[in-house]
């Protein structure tokens, strides 16, 4: 692999996050893509599976690395304003079990503030073609919760061999 390869995915949809204290895959849309010159965020997967829908569809959540290398995410999180005493949110490889199984990592927990609740995060990994990647999120609500715009983010270094 030469160079960086990127993927910049953007859902400015209201979703409803149940409030059931699970962490739910943000689902992103395939038409609105910022930029995927890679093809890491398509609705015919790797694997061979096709999203038909990517507001109903978990799989419209995943980021599947173009190459292996030093991955470095980055997402904004902008929440509605609500009664909850938590916000969630965290990467995970392989959250749907498609691979290598369940890892999460850069796992945050953030009390709100007044009004909008608008938040932004980076963390590096190694990542693997095969293994996809996703940001989760949850709250603590007894009822949905409005997500109001979500961005992920992916760079992917080259890594030379020792």
């Amino acid at each position: 692999m030469t160079g960086v390869r990127v993927v910049s995915l953007k859902v400015d949809t209201p979703r409803s996050i149940p409030g059931d204290g699970a962490y739910h895959v943000v689902r992103f849309p395939y038409t609105a893509e910022p930029a995927d010159p890679w093809g890491m965020h398509a609705p015919e997967q790797p694997d061979g599976y096709r999203v038909s829908s990517w507001t109903t569809d978990d799989r419209s959540g995943l980021i599947w690395p173009a190459a292996d290398g030093w991955g470095t995410l980055t997402a904004v999180i902008f929440w509605e304003p609500g009664a909850y005493d938590e916000l969630r949110d965290r990467y995970v490889r392989d959250p749907l079990g498609l691979a290598t199984g369940y890892d999460s990592t850069a796992t945050e927990h953030r009390p709100p503030s007044p009004g909008m609740q608008c938040f932004h995060k980076s963390h590096e990994l190694f990542v693997r073609c095969g293994v996809p990647l996703a940001l989760l999120v949850a709250h603590d609500h007894d009822r949905p919760v409005r997500l109001t715009l979500a961005e992920l983010k992916l760079a992917i270094h080259p890594v030379e061999e020792p």
